[in-house]
Order: C-alpha cells, then sequence, then structure tokens
C-alpha cells in the first residue's frame, strides 16, 4: 500500500479516559491506513472501541497518544481555528441522526453552510442539489418529526456532505434503522463513494453491513486491532476467532451447528464432519464430486453458503465424510492444496465453530 494513496492515517493510538482513581484504555495502539476511495469498515462487538477510534479521525476524541493524519494534515499539531477548518473536509453521521428539531429539512442540511463564503442563492442551491441527491425532493419543508428513521438518515447524510469533505464517517449510521431501511442506506452511501469519489469509513458490529459495501475492513476487540485486510480475505479466510464468529453468524453456519445439537442430531452424522471455506477459482471446482473419484470419500452436505463479494464468489460448507482414515486424510490434503481453507468439527463437543 502507498503512503501517498492515504488519505486518513492512524499512527500508534492510545486513547485512555480517567474514570475516579481509574484508567480505562479504549484504544490501544492502533495503527490504520485508509485509501482514498475505500469504503473501509471497523467491526467489532459493543465495548471494542470503533466509536472512539472513528471519533478519533476528525479529533472529536482527542488521542492520548499517536497522530491523526488526514489528508496529508497532521491534526494533531493543529491550532483550534485550523483544527475546525480541517474538519469542514470530514463529515460524520450518527447513529440518531442529531438533526435539530426545530428546523426543517431544507435547513438543517443549510445549518452547516452558515459561515461559508457561499452567497445566499448559492447556498440554496447547494442545499436543493443535496435534497436530490439523497433522494428527498418532496420532503424539504418537513420537519424531522414527519420523517421516517430512513429518511432522517438521509437528512444526515445530506448535511454531512455540505462542506464537501473527502472523507465521510459513518458511526453506526444504520443500527437503528430496519433491514430494508438499512439496505438502502449503505446503497446510498455507496453511491456517493462512486459518483463523489469520497470516501467512507464505516463503524458497525454488523457483518452483513461490512459485506454488501465494503472493501476493506478491522476487526476490532478490547481496544486493539486484531485482524485487518481486504473484505474477501477476512470473510473467505478469517484468522482470528472473532472474525471467525462474525463471519460464521453472517452465513448462518452457527445457527445450523445449534440447530443439529438442538435437534439431538449431533450423534446420528456419521464421517469426519469439516467446514470448508472458499473463494474465487476454488469454487468452480466440483469439490464434493472430486472427492468420491478421487478418494472414494463420499460428503454429505450439511450446509452451504455461497454469495457474490466484490464479483469474486465465496463459499462456506459444512460436510460429513465418510470413508477409510487413509482416503479421508488423503481428501483433507487435497482440499486444502485446492486453496481450502479446512476445519475439522467435532460436533459433540462445538456448538460453534
Amino acid at each position: 500500500m502507498s503512503e501517498e494513496n492515504n488519505i486518513v492515517q492512524l499512527k500508534n493510538i492510545d486513547v485512555t479516559f480517567h474514570d475516579g482513581e481509574k484508567d480505562v484504555t479504549a484504544v490501544k495502539n492502533v495503527s490504520i491506513n485508509v485509501e482514498k476511495g475505500d469504503i473501509f469498515g471497523v467491526i467489532g462487538y459493543s465495548g471494542a472501541g470503533k466509536s472512539t477510534l472513528v471519533r478519533v479521525i476528525n479529533l472529536l476524541q482527542k488521542p492520548t497518544k499517536g497522530e491523526v493524519i488526514v489528508n496529508g494534515q497532521n491534526l494533531t499539531e493543529l491550532k483550534p481555528k485550523e483544527l475546525r477548518s480541517a474538519r469542514r473536509n470530514i463529515g460524520m453521521i450518527f447513529q440518531h441522526f442529531n438533526l435539530m428539531n426545530s428546523l426543517s429539512v431544507f435547513d438543517n442540511i443549510l445549518f452547516p453552510l452558515r459561515d461559508t463564503k457561499l452567497s445566499k442563492s448559492e447556498r440554496k442551491a447547494k442545499v436543493s442539489s443535496l435534497i436530490n441527491l439523497v433522494g428527498l425532493d418532496e420532503h424539504a419543508k418537513k420537519y424531522p418529526s414527519q420523517l421516517s428513521g430512513g429518511q432522517k438518515q438521509r437528512v444526515a447524510i445530506a448535511r454531512a456532505l455540505a462542506n464537501d469533505p473527502e472523507v465521510l464517517i459513518s458511526d453506526e449510521a444504520t443500527s437503528a434503522l430496519d433491514p430494508k431501511t438499512t439496505t438502502e442506506i449503505l446503497d446510498l452511501l455507496s453511491r456517493l463513494n462512486k459518483e463523489l469519489g469520497i470516501t467512507v469509513v464505516i463503524i458497525t458490529h454488523e457483518m452483513d453491513a461490512v459485506k454488501q459495501i465494503c472493501n476493506r475492513v478491522a476487526v476490532m476487540e478490547k481496544g486493539s486491532v486484531i485482524e485487518e485486510g481486504s473484505l474477501l480475505s477476512i470473510f473467505g479466510q478469517p484468522k482470528q476467532q472473532l472474525t471467525k464468529d462474525f463471519v460464521n453468524t453472517s452465513t448462518r453456519i452457527s445457527n445450523v451447528l445449534e440447530e443439529i445439537h438442538e435437534a439431538g442430531l449431533a450423534n446420528q452424522i456419521s464421517g469426519r464432519v469439516v467446514q470448508l471455506n472458499y473463494l474465487g477459482e476454488s469454487t468452480n471446482e466440483p469439490l464434493v464430486v472430486s472427492l468420491y473419484k478421487r478418494f472414494g470419500v463420499e460428503a454429505n452436505i450439511l450446509f452451504s453458503n455461497i454469495e457474490q463479494l466484490q464479483n469474486t464468489t465465496v463459499g462456506i460448507m459444512l460436510l460429513s465424510l465418510t470413508g477409510d482414515e487413509s482416503s479421508l486424510d488423503q481428501a483433507l490434503n487435497y482440499l486444502n492444496e485446492s486453496k481450502v481453507n479446512v476445519k475439522e468439527i467435532n460436533l459433540k463437543d462445538e456448538v460453534n465453530v
């Protein structure tokens, strides 16, 4: 990754809060690079430190230690007036919208433009353009109380775009929305990324949101980034247990394993049970057929999920394999050599993979 392509660089970030006589470290030595044009996802459960980390990007949360560089400018070295100016280049949308209830849709979006050098007519034209961009033409005169959650979030997005930022931060912006509206808002963010060339950083605890639009992902746990990479590598070949948990929840394989146990089927499934994670060219291979033809190993498919992520096929499969031990070992070696990530599962002992 070329450093000159990075629009956001967080270098060795620590954030420590003082709680009475006790210090609480929310972010521990985190370094992240976000390239121009990325849709970069930061995923983790509540308390992982992801929201604290994202607020460091525009210094709404000042780091205890480390550097914050946005578009080549070290924000941690700026004076207050310079920082206020730099923040205009970083738009932010929140989970609960943060709209002003006493202002109309139009005036909420107009609000960030009040101190700019634009004329009154230029401001109005810009707000009208933003309202059209987020699909709210019929709601310009309405107030937040008259809008649905999805419409409120569209207003918040338009407001965040008012100063033409190069970076847009989404802090759990879809968590309060229903699944259909979540998909629509994520589609909107993806479209803005493509049409405006804006870099998007998404904070979420939902793997489905990451899958839908992100091209790079960082996984956080207890204040640290434990895994980072492309969406395909994170989803197709997760390394850390938390990452595997997110992937398994998203593909529903965890649900399947729980259902097997709850139904008392664990003792009825014969053979060796394996989970296969595969992507790209591997998915074009008739793996199950090959196992029988090459090694005489019969494969019973207990679960299968295949998706298209970034125009690449990504699959996960749960198989029970039966055959003699030597043939089974050869079959598993063959799968590994076929660039398939293989994990054996003991159904009697494991509920989660």
